[in-house]
Order: C-alpha cells, then structure tokens, then sequence
C-alpha cells in the first residue's frame, strides 16, 4: 500500500498557493511531536525541494555543521566532498552558492527540518538564518520552510523573534493530530477496515498521531493491538512517554510534573492547583511551563461558562500521556495481554468515560455541524459551581453558547450500545438542567444534547428530556 497524504486539506491548499506568488515566502509549521509535519512539506513539495535538512537531537555545534555539509554535498550531487564550514554564516554563503544554480524557473523549496535543534548554545544559526532570509532568500522567488517539534521554542525564537527575523514569517501553520474521521481515512489507506466504535477506542488510547496509527495491523482487534504496542516489551508506546517530554522540553521534569498532575483530574485544575501538586511555583516557571505544554498540544485551557480569564481551566488533552499514566505506567510489567483481560475493569470504564468527553471537545466543529449551526457564531465551554448548604453543585463538560440565544447543554457517555435512560438518571438529568439555569441566570433555551456512541435508546424517560442525539457517525462528520 503506497504512503498517501490523508486529510490536511487546508494546509495542502496554503502550502500548494504560496508556490503560485511572485514573491519569497518564509512558512513556519508547528506541531507536536509524530504528528506528520515531515511528510506534509515532502508529500506537498517533492519534486520544488532544492534543499533539505534535518537538526540532529543533542548534537554539537560542530556536528550540526557537519550534518549541514553533508546534505549540500548530497544534494548538490558534488564530486568532492565539501570542506565543513567552521560557522553556520559560512554555511549559509555555501547555501547561496549552491542555490543560485538551482532556483532558476519554476518556484522551489528549501526546507530546515526541526529547526530547534539546529540552533545549539551559542551556536550563532539564528543570526546566520537571519542574515539568508534577509539578505538573499527575500528577494528571490522561493519558499523557505521551517519546522519543529518544539512548538514553544519556534514561537518564541522565530515567529516572536525580536531580531533579524522579526515580523518575517509570512505564513503560520500549527498541524493538529487527525481528526476521528481523518483516522478512519488513514487506517483506510492502510488496508484496515475497523468500525467506528472500535476507531474511537484506538484514539482514546493513541490520540491521532500518525506515527502511532500506522503500527494498526490488519487481523487485530484494538484490544490486541494496543496490547501488542502498549504492553509488549519493545512496543513503540511501551515507554515513548519517557522519551516524548525531554525531546521537546529543556527541564521535561517540569513539564511531566504538570501532566502528570492533570492525568490525575480529569475535569481540571486551575493554575494555582497545578503549582501546588506539580510542586511548581506559581510564578514565570509555571507560565513558562503551560504554555509550553499548550503551544506543543498536550494541554488545554478552557473557560468556565460565565467566568473570567483568571478562572480558566487546564486539562490533559494528549490520549495517549493519559492512557499511559493512567495504565501503560503501571500495567506494562505484567506483559502482554494484559490490556485485553483489563478491558472490562471498572478502572477502564472510568478512563473510557473521560477519555470519550476529551474526544468531544476536539470535535466541536462536527458537533456544531450535526446540530445545524455551523453558520451560528457560538463558544464552546465547561460549567461547574460547588453545592453548598442546602443546594448541590453541578458539573457540565460541554456548553455550546449560541448568538442564536440557545445553549446546548451537552451529556456525554461512552457505551457498547445505545445509551438506556433510567428514571432516577433522568431526574438527575432534569436536576441538571435546573441547576444550570438556577447558577447561570441565563435567559435562553437551553437544550439538552445527548452525546454518546450509538445514541440514546428512546424510552418514556427520554422523551421529553433529550432535545438532540448524537452518536459516533456525527462526531466522524456524517
């Protein structure tokens, strides 16, 4: 099966117009880790690709020249192997050199892969870039893309640079892991043919990251799969945790600390808790530290409904940091097929839960989409007030505030078939929905939206109650 380009439609399109300007564009793509940058640029632009370089994790300054000479001499096709360049402002004169000969007609790329890496302490490659964008590469008729795993560093070193690069970047694309239905395309290509239900639980485990995905193989259920990658000694996520953090982090402590510490609450924690059970003190270390983990994916910060910035939530939205928190940690020593005698554990059905609420919180649009009001302007958010004496609190995972004057109120279960309402749920329900406009004081209707896999089995305790429904083919875009 040929490596096809899943999804990505709207970067492909951004990535394939910039070859039709008439002037020099400088790209900067963010993403986390695994998450497909390399082969969006390779797949978009392999045959405008006139030069290509990869940082080297941990090397050396003088090891990084030396990665950067090979590729020239590689790619210039150079009889004799070039002399490596003692600092990185000879090297991009080397560069200048070398493209003069090759950028002639039709638009080509020059692509600097993790480009983090590439600038080692006091290394001078930032001031160098500078000087080729600056000096050269802006007045000719080229790409240049930069990439990086460490989104952190490229928005602080590179999109806010305060230097040579300032205000350079022409365009800005932050690659998020694949949708549900962007999984389900992939594992198509791959042959795979799993149902929606069993597509969802792989994502709950592995999120949509492309490089775990592509370890599915044809025959398994995803209980034997995620045994066999999870669980299995030399499994591709038996311990990538440990290697995940410090790839893109100097001083990973801190920022495990932190997921570690959101692992353990689900619905939340404000930043003042996370500085209290991370250990982290609440000051620019922390800040440092969240945003960090935000820009790179792993974290995300929501607003309760009705609350003010400094009340804003985080939650652990990486699948997979969960799940291997959660039970790779301390499941993966009993070997593998562990996770299929586990799958029908009380533990599992409380993980699956929170798990499925985080799915629906990427898949707002879709949601959106399924209710009719794409077109409608609306903002997605959490609800929670503590009970006091004599009134019991209430916790709502998702509210979709509508221009329209309607919220939906939004219930999310995980479950092998569709979802049967008891009478005492649906009182709770009903309690719900009363304690939300009792705190709220809203003014507008608010419906109750039913969210789970197969939809909700209509009885005489859901009618009257659910104003909508909706299952998995919704959140997979129909």
């Amino acid at each position: 099966m040929s490596k096809e380009l899943i999804g990505r439609e709207n970067e492909v399109s951004i990535l394939k117009n910039l070859l039709t300007t008439d002037e020099a564009e400088l790209v900067s793509i963010i993403g986390r880790r695994r998450v497909g940058k390399t082969f969006l640029v390779q797949s978009v632009y392999s045959e405008r690709i006139a030069f290509e370089i990869t940082g080297i994790q941990h090397a050396k300054n003088s090891e990084q020249l030396e990665n950067f000479v090979v590729a020239l001499s590689l790619q210039s096709k150079s009889p004799l192997p070039l002399q490596k360049p003692k600092t990185w402002l000879e090297a991009f004169h080397l560069l200048i050199l070398y493209l003069e000969n090759v950028i002639e007609g039709e638009k080509r790329v020059v692509f600097f892969d993790e480009l983090p890496w590439l600038d080692t302490h006091r290394s001078g490659f930032l001031n160098a870039f500078g000087f080729f964008w600056n000096s050269w590469a802006v007045k000719k008729n080229i790409v240049v893309v930069i990439c990086g795993s460490a989104a952190s560093w490229m928005i602080q070193k590179v999109v806010h640079n305060k230097g040579g690069l300032y205000n350079r970047i022409t365009k800005r694309l932050h690659l998020q892991p694949f949708s549900l239905r962007e999984t389900e395309l992939y594992l198509q290509n791959k042959g795979l043919n799993l149902n929606r239900y069993q597509i969802t639980e792989l994502y709950m485990a592995m999120g949509g990251i492309p490089h775990y995905l592509k370890e599915i193989q044809k025959g398994e259920s995803v209980a034997q799969s995620i045994d066999r990658i999870c669980f299995a000694k030399g499994g591709t996520l038996y311990d990538e945790f440990e290697q995940l953090y410090p790839s893109l982090f100097e001083h990973a402590e801190s920022h495990m600390a932190v997921v570690r510490a959101l692992a353990a609450k689900p619905s939340g924690l404000s930043r003042l808790e996370i500085g209290q059970i991370s250990g982290i003190s609440n000051g620019g270390g922390l800040s440092k530290t969240l945003e960090e983990l935000q820009h790179s994916g792993f974290i995300a910060e929501y607003l309760p409904f009705g609350r003010l910035k400094r009340d804003s939530l985080f939650r652990l939205s990486d699948e997979y940091s969960l799940f291997y928190l959660k039970f790779i940690e301390t499941l993966k020593k009993e070997g593998a097929g562990i996770w299929q005698s586990f799958h029908a554990s009380p533990a599992f059905h409380a993980w699956s839960g929170y798990a499925f609420e985080s799915i629906c919180l990427k898949h707002v649009p879709e949601i959106k989409k399924a209710l009719g009001i794409s077109g409608v302007f609306a903002t997605a958010s959490a609800f929670y007030r503590k009970g006091s004496e004599g009134m019991d609190g209430c916790q709502i995972d998702l509210l979709i505030d509508r221009d329209d004057k309607v919220i939906n109120l939004c219930e999310i279960k995980w479950a092998n078939s569709e979802y049967i309402l008891s009478k005492t749920y649906a009182a709770d329900l009903r309690k719900k929905v009363a304690l939300f406009k009792h705190y709220s004081k809203t003014k507008k209707q608010v419906f109750l939206t039913f969210i789970s896999t197969y939809g909700v089995l209509e009885n005489e305790y859901s009618r009257g109650l659910v104003d909508r429904e909706l299952g998995l083919g919704e959140l997979f875009g129909g």
